[in-house]
């Protein structure tokens, strides 16, 4: 028996009646409260009828009735407006901080065992898979799993928003910088974003802005500032590149970065941080006010386009500095492109239009989301081999947040299909 399953039970009114208290006196729940996660009452604001008595007030949940005095709940006065003590096992009489008796629900036998089993097989299914439910996902209507997959998404891009609200505080509020640095993270990769988010740090843009109509010496910024034109070069390109570096560095008063951070090892060669900084720094010399370009834009269509960009002629027979390949077209792949939408632009979307009140803007970003196709990744073919298919990133977005934030953590009781599962007898 898990305190969190008695807790369930009894925010979902999963108990069968006749109630009464340890002393026999009836009681009607009509209103089990709201869960409080923090400190404090398991459930706040509940309403129950005790011997014909309305009460109001919180209520808490334990497994044991001593469990009470174990936590010390009777010397703290935040628990002076409980109003029952339900448990599972009465093994003691409780009195609150103020000397009143706590009136003790023993619910022991007031749920069938088939409840019980069914959290069990939740938390420990018998084949170990990955997703708890998924044996038992045809068992959701698809109206009620569509229902909970708008809710998901909502919480992904939210949860997204945490690292928003830090950049843009960094950023003094300026939502052309947030774009400028979540833009640079997403480039990266896995691998390389917090690099890539260094790079865009310690690269003002202000500097950026004063040369910005020729895109060598805005990539021999970048590449000097990642650290990555230090030493001694064989071919023609990064000697010039340095020599540009070393004059905007004294200019602006620059200080690069360590290259070492960057990771090459174990990543495609198509992904080098060296291809990357180039496609970056086209980018930036193509579009002016990425943030701009991303209110103004009405569709997916529209925000590929700005990221039709390339690696600079020197990398089209190169992935490293001195190092020449066979010639192969450097451009930015369409899957890095949907990543980068997925996780900075729409999000920073969204944000944007929770901010200012304006649900344009949020509504716009979901609906980019059912533009975009969904994702393939690890978590993805999970769900795809327990038979659902997401047909737009919206879905892959959700389906990625009820396993990361949910399965993987064993936290079914506050997944919306666990009440199917939970209540149904088999």
């Amino acid at each position: 028996m898990t305190e969190a399953f008695l807790q369930y039970v009894w925010q979902h009114r999963l108990l069968e009646g006749p109630l009464t208290t340890v002393e026999g006196l009836p009681v009607t729940i009509e209103k089990t409260g709201e869960l409080n996660r923090d400190a404090g009452p398991d459930f706040f604001d509940a309403r129950v009828s005790i011997n014909g008595i309305h009460w109001a007030g919180n209520v808490e949940v334990h497994i044991r009735a001593s469990d009470w005095n174990l936590h010390k709940h009777s010397s703290d006065k935040a628990y002076n407006n409980v109003i029952l003590h339900v448990v599972y096992i009465y093994d003691a009489d409780i009195v609150l901080e103020n000397g009143k008796k706590v009136a003790t629900l023993d619910i022991s036998n007031s749920f069938p065992d088939y409840v019980w089993n069914n959290y069990e097989s939740l938390m420990h299914p018998a084949d170990d898979r990955k997703i708890p439910c998924g044996s038992r996902l045809s068992e959701i209507p698809d109206f009620l799993f569509d229902l909970s997959q708008d809710r998901l998404l909502v919480e992904r891009i939210e949860r997204k928003t945490n690292d928003i609200d830090r950049i843009l505080k960094a950023s003094k509020g300026s939502w052309e910088q947030t774009c400028y640095i979540l833009t640079a993270h997403y480039f990266g990769g896995k691998t390389n974003a917090f690099p890539f988010e260094l790079l865009a740090k310690v690269t003002p843009m202000r500097v950026v802005a004063k040369i910005k109509d020729n895109p060598f010496r805005i990539e021999s910024l970048y590449m000097g500032q990642a650290g990555l034109l230090d030493g001694d070069f064989n071919d023609e390109y990064p000697k010039r590149m340095q020599l540009e570096y070393k004059y905007l560095s004294a200019a602006h008063q620059l200080t690069p970065m360590a290259g070492h951070s960057w990771k090459f090892f174990r990543i495609r060669p198509a992904s080098f941080p060296t291809l990357r900084i180039s496609q970056f720094a086209n980018l930036i010399y193509k579009s002016n006010n990425l943030f701009s370009k991303l209110l103004e834009a009405e569709d997916v269509k529209s925000l590929r386009m700005l990221f039709d960009v390339c690696a600079s002629d020197y990398w089209q027979t190169h992935y490293n500095f001195d190092k020449e390949t066979d010639p192969s077209p450097k451009k930015l792949g369409k899957s890095l492109v949907d990543n980068i939408l997925i996780n900075a632009w729409i999000p920073l979307l969204f944000k944007y239009g929770e901010l200012h009140g304006d649900d344009r803007y949020k509504e716009r970003a979901l609906s980019f989301l059912h533009q975009l196709p969904p994702e393939k990744n690890n978590i993805v073919r999970l769900w795809i081999d327990e038979g659902v298919m997401p047909k737009n990133a919206a879905e892959s977005q959700s389906v990625i947040q009820r396993f990361t934030e949910y399965c993987s953590r064993k936290k079914c009781l506050e997944c919306q299909l666990a009440y199917r599962f939970i209540k149904k007898q088999s």
